[in-house]
């Protein structure tokens, strides 16, 4: 296996072949690797079955089970995702400023890529090829550090990359698959600053704290998903037990599932026997404060409750009072990620939006819509929660910078 650093120094060679591609031959490169996935689905289902049986060896939660777990249909998704990125405007050159000075100076801001990028992500394999489709349109070089839990898929998918790649006559160093499982590799990754311009990690509380604080490298820091609905007491309580039992039980294991439920106390007699109805069959445990414990049978929700992300059929309740309790409770408990208000008072509806701080705020809407590909991105780098540089989904022009071209005729300064 190549050290470390002789991933970086390929890398940072390849970033340069990168962005001296033409659109028409980065597109041409990614229907060519996402038909090469869809050929290959044979070889990387395989590779993906050492994984599942090893995780559910180890007793590995179902949730986590279905985030590890491919299908054709998967890899199809894959696959259409690539398509879709090449199908997208490439930003690279875009000039998203010009202007001339006094003195004639005719100055251009132009989009330009990071260079290298750095992704360390938990038994997700998807990522694999998400990452690496956004981070070649864009016109850089991408190190992945896949979880050991999906190390024999990661590695299968990178290869089919790597394979059609060299095929068209590209370079193949355009990815790169960190394949120990040593947590040593991992922390040495993030302090290869020398060679990587950004650090982006995608997974769970834990992963993210340790990249945030152990990287020398910039981070982009993509959250864990504790996400709210509130059910405002000008509801629709029909659309509101629609869009929960869709935020809450379509894929349990997502970071833009709905984790906590606040409820107006004015329509809880309303709405919490259907919704309870609802929740049952899909045996979803429901942890509730004292007043939504008066209505339906349920668990008593503690303070941690209203902090946690479950990624699992549970669900916190609280009633609240007011709109603005409910934001107040939102903005002390959220992780910055997605939340929505059930309502049919646009007043409430703008506050919800303008003061609820968080990436991505719905009015009516399931937060499972946060997300690259519902955006129209094609696929997405991760969902930032932070406010530098980018937020919510990271297509493409979230994996760029941009430089000043100044053109004169003899300006000197004096």
């Amino acid at each position: 296996m190549e050290t470390l650093v002789q991933l970086g120094k390929n890398a940072a060679a390849a970033k340069y072949e990168l962005q001296k591609l033409t659109t028409d031959a980065k597109n041409r490169s990614l229907f060519a690797v996402a038909d090469a996935l869809v050929r290959e689905s044979g070889r990387i289902l395989a590779e993906n079955e050492k994984d599942i049986a090893a995780g559910v060896k180890k007793g590995m939660h179902p949730g986590l089970i279905d985030r590890l777990r491919l299908t054709k249909e998967r890899i199809n998704g894959m696959a259409k995702g690539l398509r879709q990125v090449a199908e997208l405007v490439d930003p690279i050159g875009e000039v998203m400023e010009s202007f001339k000075r006094p003195n004639g100076l005719i100055i251009e801001k132009r989009r330009v890529p990071m260079g290298v990028i750095g992704i360390i992500y938990e038994s997700r394999p998807n990522v694999t090829a998400d990452a690496f489709g956004l981070c070649f349109k864009s016109g850089n070089a991408v190190i992945l550090k896949g979880g050991s839990d999906a190390l024999y898929s990661n590695r299968a998918i990178t290869d089919v990359i790597r394979d059609a790649l060299r095929a068209e006559g590209i370079t193949e160093d355009a990815v790169q698959l960190i394949a120990s499982t040593d947590r040593a590799v991992t922390q040495e990754f993030m302090r290869l600053k020398e060679y990587v311009d950004l650090l982006i990690p995608r997974g769970g509380a834990g992963l993210i704290k340790s990249v945030v604080e152990n990287s020398t490298i910039p981070v982009i820091e993509t959250g864990t998903g504790n996400c709210h609905v509130y059910v405002d007491e000008f509801a629709d309580c029909d659309m509101a037990v629609s869009i929960i039992i869709n935020a809450k039980t379509q894929r349990i294991g997502v970071c833009n599932a709905c984790e906590s439920l606040l409820i107006h106390e004015a329509v809880k007699d309303k709405l919490l026997p259907e919704l309870y109805d609802a929740l049952n069959k899909y045996q979803v445990e429901i942890r509730g404060d004292e007043k939504v414990a008066q209505v339906i049978e349920c668990k008593p929700a503690t303070e941690e409750d209203y902090g946690r992300e479950y990624l699992d059929y549970i669900i916190s309740m609280k009633t609240v009072a007011s709109v603005e309790e409910a934001i107040a409770h939102i903005n002390k408990y959220n992780t910055k990620h997605s939340e929505t208000i059930i309502t049919e008072n646009r007043e409430n509806a703008e506050k919800f939006l303008n003061e609820v701080d968080a990436a991505c705020v719905y009015v009516n809407a399931s937060t499972r819509f946060t997300d690259g590909f519902e955006f129209g991105f094609g696929a997405e780098i991760g969902i930032s929660t932070q406010k530098l540089h980018a937020r919510g989904p990271m297509g493409l022009k979230e994996l760029t910078s941009y430089k000043y071209a100044i053109k004169g005729d003899g300006q000197i300064r004096l």
